[in-house]
């Protein structure tokens, strides 16, 4: 009777046992699936545009309309360079800026999507376009057939 026992004890032992490590193997489980699910913080580079700069801005208003002035108080556009245009990013996720017409060559910045630039050149082949920055002086190439030709300007 004693040996009958002592095998009931040993089961219900190692049965307790393996219910803990299981319970303890779930509650590890969820939380590293909760720690990893969590979305990280939005990194900061130095040429992003801050809450401060975009809160600076004035806003627009859509009460009433402003009359349309005749005075110069508005700053013209900067002439273009011969054969240049005004343009406009069309690739969803921006381009990259080069300091030369060819993929291998170092990157030196990005160009945002729907920003104004101004095609300084065409490559030969049509594959690079030399651009600035038309709020900025930053120049380099960025890969052709991305932009649109803004009439008009």
């Amino acid at each position: 009777m004693n040996s009958v026992y002592s095998v009931f004890k040993f089961l219900v032992g190692f049965l307790l046992a393996i219910v803990l490590m299981a319970g303890a193997s779930v509650a590890a489980a969820l939380y590293f699936a909760a720690k990893l699910t969590t979305v990280p913080e939005k990194p900061v580079f130095p040429n992003d545009k801050t809450a401060v700069q975009v809160a600076g801005t004035a806003p627009k208003s859509t009460a009433q309309a402003s009359p349309v002035s005749t005075s110069s108080d508005a700053p013209s556009p900067k002439p273009l360079e011969p054969g240049a245009y005004r343009a406009v990013v069309t690739q969803p996720i921006g381009l990259i800026l080069r300091d030369t017409g060819s993929r291998d060559s170092n990157r030196i910045g990005g160009v945002g999507y729907k920003e104004r630039v101004v095609v300084l050149e065409e490559s030969p082949d049509k594959e690079w376009q030399r651009i600035r920055i038309e709020d900025g002086n930053r120049e380099g190439w960025v890969k052709g057939g991305n932009t649109e030709r803004i009439e008009g300007e």
